[in-house]
């Protein structure tokens, strides 16, 4: 998080789950707040349920991440970062995050 710029840090939001617990570390060593949906409510977060239905493209529900290589992880990154999105204009979330990091209108 400390990589982007300061405009572009302004809150988390996350899930209810377990790997959660450290969010008060997280939200003092980034100096954000962290929010919460509400339990069973995914729709709260509908960018990251997305992206969950995108990544079981290249990984089932449940899979262990950990017995994939640096690589793969990195390319099915680079294959989702550069992929078209219709709620972006059809730019890519690379070409996105290149133009907000710059302070250029979407």
């Amino acid at each position: 998080m400390g990589a982007l710029p300061t405009h572009l840090r302004k809150s988390l939001t996350w899930d209810q789950g377990s790997e959660m617990a450290r969010h008060k570390d997280i939200s003092t060593a980034t100096q954000m707040p962290v929010y919460f949906c509400d339990p069973a409510s995914p729709w709260q977060r509908g960018s990251n349920e997305n992206m969950n239905g995108l990544l079981r493209q290249y990984f089932p529900k449940g899979s262990n991440l950990s017995a994939h290589s640096v690589e793969t992880l990195r390319d099915v990154a680079l294959r989702l970062n550069t992929r078209p999105r219709k709620t972006l204009g059809w730019e890519t979330p690379a070409e996105r995050l290149s133009k907000l990091s710059q302070g250029t209108p979407v």
